[in-house]
């Protein structure tokens, strides 16, 4: 009879369950005719406002819906007389069926504005329905705050099953002696070692030594033998399994992150609109932005439908920076012939010496840097290389009469060295230069030819560089502000021998002639040059003005910060469009107000006069720019700031 019973219960069970597929499946085949979607929200239009002439009203609107089908709105008055609303006479019909809108650009940001619509048919008590935004900008796809419309079944699930997680964590013991029979502990020791039991009330420490000596066992195992073994290894399974019991009992979390909205809707009265609006950081080259609705809908942790992506709604960025001229600009530029260029080179000495050695300390690597600059100079086609004038310095120890002929001697000797570098170099180029015959038979100028060019070398010295130590000790970090006092007042000393014997005994001594003295036994290279084929000694000529162009690419790639603090210097339209394009509005009027009165400068007028709330000012000089130019009227239509004077006031109907 058993065995009858449980085979009716298990028929009837997968009966049930079959019947409630087939409904489930039925019900989402049906969810295809009632998509979620997007859309614009509706423009708050305001009362037109008298400009010069009597307004015009627009009585009649025919609205059509997403699936075409078309509403009259019309305007009504009170019939004095009878008292019944009545239509007015005058009809003036308009459709809205765009999918799209321009959207103004502010200080590099816009803001997408848009509605997400879920018909009452999508919502169930035990469902959550999960919209998902989806923002494509430019090769980018960008997943927006999600939007999660619960049922107030599939809420009270998440609750309860958090509600069970809570009392899972609660049933977990923190407090090891809720696991052992201290009632017993206590009686174990009364009976057995009185003296310690008198001390449990006492706070003072009993050691092991002692509690052993009475009964032969330790407090651990006394404890132990009175501890519930079975609860303390199933509450560390509890503990052990923290994140496997969550999984369990909370199925479908509440989220809380990247999260635009989670609102509970208890019943499906009506259609749910939701006002959703998105900052978007501009880019280089951005232009429209598309939204796309996605959704899924899940009852518990599963997904039971996935609503089809909707139709896009397209953005299309209204920038200031359009208004940038395309024009170069130029700056004079004087060349010189004659150029000049230096290097300074450490070359170390052997002691009293002034001959070059490679080999010594960091030699090798100065004398291949200089190599390297001569070696660039010469091979150069632009410039010939007339003469090299090398400086060599000492420091101070030592007389003054011996530095001052031992660095005219390094230079000397720096010179013959380098002539001896720049021969060599000749010699190489001659034998792999050549020589070439030109079309008419002359023997063409060859490399060898150019190297050839007479290169004079002119030797100075400097004895005792005091000039350079004065700013060496003046910027240095190690020396103490008294140590450079001390050093300043004995400089003031005239007689360069008794300046550095007065130095020697100053307790920075040691310092300054191991650490900045050999920083001034260097060599200094002034190279002259001259510009080949060229005769006089300055030309003028006109070259581009790379920042102000620089200014204009980072106007047109918005990047407004950069192009404000470029352009600002040369208070131009340019410069204007910048400042009007990073929203610094006041400074942008007060240039524009310096520019003659053109259409452009009058339409970006217009434009600040109505973002600093002055609209009927802003107001002519929108007509003032239109009435010159006529492609004013299309841009004021198409640019969101504008278009709201343009509606306020109906200017279009002066162009009709």
């Amino acid at each position: 009879m058993k065995s009858r019973i449980t085979i009716l219960v298990i028929v009837v069970v997968i009966t049930l369950s079959i019947l409630s597929c087939g409904s489930l499946s039925g019900r989402m085949e049906s969810l295809a005719n009632y998509p979620a979607s997007i859309s614009l929200p509706q423009e708050n239009r305001s009362a037109l406002r008298e400009l010069s002439i009597p307004e015009v009203m627009c009585d009649t609107s025919v609205v059509e819906d997403d699936k075409g089908n078309s509403y009259h709105l019309m305007r009504a008055v009170k019939d004095e007389k009878t008292g019944e609303m009545v239509a007015t006479e005058e009809l003036q019909a308009a459709v809205v069926t765009a999918r799209f809108r321009n959207v103004a650009e502010r200080h590099g940001k816009v803001e997408i504005e848009f509605q997400v619509l879920v018909p009452k048919e999508l919502q169930d008590s035990k469902w959550q329905l999960r919209m998902m935004p989806v923002m494509h900008i430019l090769e980018d796809t960008v997943e927006l705050d999600r939007i999660l419309i619960t049922g107030e079944s599939y809420r009270r699930s998440q609750l309860r099953g958090y509600q069970q997680y809570r009392r899972f964590l609660n049933s977990i013991v923190t407090d090891s002696t809720k696991f052992m029979d201290v009632h017993q502990l206590e009686v174990f020791i009364k009976r057995n070692i009185p003296e310690l039991y008198k001390y449990r009330t006492d706070s003072a420490y009993v050691s092991d030594e002692l509690f052993l000596s009475y009964y032969g066992i330790s407090a651990q195992e006394a404890i132990n033998h009175y501890t519930f073994g079975l609860l303390v290894r199933h509450n560390e399974w509890k503990k052990a399994n923290i994140g496997r019991m969550y999984d369990r009992y909370v199925k479908a979390p509440i989220v809380t992150e990247h999260l635009r909205l989670d609102t509970v809707m208890y019943n499906a009265r009506g259609d749910f609109i939701y006002n959703y609006v998105q900052r978007v950081q501009t880019r280089p080259h951005l232009r429209k932005v598309d939204i796309i609705l996605e959704g899924e809908i899940y009852e518990q942790d599963n997904r039971i439908y996935t609503i089809e992506p909707s139709a896009p709604l397209t953005f299309y960025i209204s920038s200031i920076s359009s208004f940038a001229e395309e024009r170069e600009r130029y700056l004079t530029q004087v060349i010189s012939r004659r150029v000049k260029a230096d290097d300074v080179c450490y070359i170390e000495f052997e002691k009293g010496r002034e001959e070059v050695v490679e080999e010594l300390s960091n030699n090798f690597q100065e004398i291949a840097r200089i190599r390297r600059t001569l070696r660039l100079l010469l091979e150069n086609r632009d410039f010939n290389l007339d003469s090299i004038v090398i400086t060599a310095s000492s420091s101070p120890e030592g007389s003054w009469e011996y530095n001052s002929g031992l660095s005219k001697r390094r230079s000397a000797s720096v010179s013959r060295y380098f002539e001896r570098f720049i021969r060599s170099w000749r010699d190489s180029s001659a034998r792999e230069g050549g020589f070439s015959i030109n079309m008419d038979g002359v023997l063409a100028d060859s490399e060898m030819d150019r190297a050839n060019v007479a290169v004079e070398f002119i030797s100075r010295s400097i004895a005792e560089d005091w000039s350079t130590l004065n700013q060496l000790v003046m910027t240095d970090t190690v020396l103490t502000s008294l140590q450079k006092e001390r050093y300043f007042l004995l400089s003031a000393e005239q007689n360069p021998d008794k300046r550095e014997r007065l130095l020697s005994i100053e307790d920075s001594y040691p310092y300054l002639n191991s650490t900045i003295y050999p920083r001034l036994r260097t060599v200094r290279f002034d190279f002259h040059l001259h510009r080949k084929d060229m005769v006089q000694d300055t030309i003028h000529t006109t070259i581009i003005d790379s920042t102000y162009m620089a200014g204009v690419d980072a106007l047109r790639n918005r990047d407004y910060k950069l192009a404000v603090s470029l352009l600002a210097p040369y208070r131009d339209f340019n410069a204007a469009v910048a400042y009007c394009a990073a929203d610094y509005n006041l400074s942008a009027l007060d240039l524009l107000s310096e520019l003659p009165p053109t259409p452009q400068v009058n339409y970006l007028m217009a434009l600040l006069e109505a973002r600093n709330g002055r609209s009927k000012s802003a107001a002519e000089y929108y007509l003032k720019a239109c009435r010159e130019d006529s492609h004013y009227i299309h841009r004021g239509n198409l640019d969101p700031e504008i278009y709201t004077l343009v509606r306020m006031y109906d200017l279009n109907r002066y162009f009709e």
